[in-house]
């Protein structure tokens, strides 16, 4: 089982990846005890006529990892490449090949990687980038160099981060200033207090968006309740027979349901339209 689950392939190489197969497909076959065969590219010669069972033995062993290297390399491929080294004869051979066709040249690389340092370089973080991404931008292009077969320390990208923090984060390079060397200080570290700012500073708008919001929302029903103060009639001037101009007959010395003049309404004493019974003016 534990033989059945090494002879997996831990990645499939393609045209772009080649750096990063070639260091796991390796350990693999390191792991699998094959990896002298491509190391040494020995030839296993045929048995001499009345061999030993130890001498037999041997010789299987050596076919048997021959066979099980080069169906690694077979099982590590994309299609389209394995279709250009099917008829490699063995596993010393496939591997040199593909170093020779997909590791690439020296000078590519090199502009490959003064490039990406490049690209580097010109980072800067923005106002409102996110503490989290710009440092995962800048690892990921550490990676590629690294990947690329050159040297990036991590002190490196802690002295970009210091440089191009944006203004508001200056109180906590101060702080860490004061409190330890910075040109000792840990990649994991910086984020973390930086992480730490991002957070409060996130928390503290947050709860300013949120009164700003309750005081707008108080403004708001305090208009609406004006509203509906100035839209019903004061006690006081009901009182002394002043009331708000009648929707019927626009006089203000009567309420609208005592209106005389109401074209909605019919009187059931006499079948007039225009009034109410109570108001009646042919009964009083």
């Amino acid at each position: 089982m534990e033989e059945s689950s090494l002879t997996t392939a831990p990645s499939i190489l393609d045209r772009d990846n080649y750096e990063t197969w070639a260091v796991r497909m390796t350990v693999h076959l390191q792991a699998l005890d094959v990896w002298e065969v491509v190391e040494e590219n020995y030839e296993v010669p045929p048995l001499r006529a009345n061999p030993t069972v130890a001498q037999m033995k041997l010789h299987k062993k050596r076919k048997t990892r021959k066979a099980k290297a080069k169906a690694c390399l077979f099982a590590a491929v994309s299609l389209s490449i394995f279709i250009k080294i099917m008829k490699i004869d063995s596993a010393a051979e496939i591997w040199e090949y593909l170093k020779e066709k997909y590791k690439g040249d020296e000078r590519i690389k090199n502009v490959q990687v003064m490039n990406l340092i490049r690209e580097f370089e010109m980072k800067k973080m923005k106002e409102f980038d996110v503490v989290k991404d710009y440092a995962a931008q800048l690892l990921s292009i550490a990676d590629k160099v690294r990947l690329l077969g050159k040297e990036f320390s991590n002190e490196k990208i802690v002295q970009k981060r210091l440089v191009t923090l944006p203004e508001k984060y200056e109180a906590t390079i101060s702080f860490l200033k004061n409190s330890k060397d910075l040109s000792t200080i840990s990649l994991t570290k910086l984020l973390h207090s930086l992480e730490a700012v991002e957070q409060r500073r996130l928390m503290r708008q947050g709860d300013t968006v949120e009164g700003a919001f309750q005081v707008r929302m108080q403004k708001n029903a305090g208009h609406k309740n004006g509203k509906m103060n100035n839209n019903k009639p004061s006690s006081n001037n009901q009182k002394n027979g002043v009331f708000p101009p009648c929707p019927h007959y626009k006089k203000t010395n009567h309420s609208p349901q005592k209106c005389w003049w109401r074209p909605d309404v019919k009187c059931n004493k006499y079948g007039k339209e225009g009034h109410v019974e109570r108001i009646c003016k042919n009964q009083q």
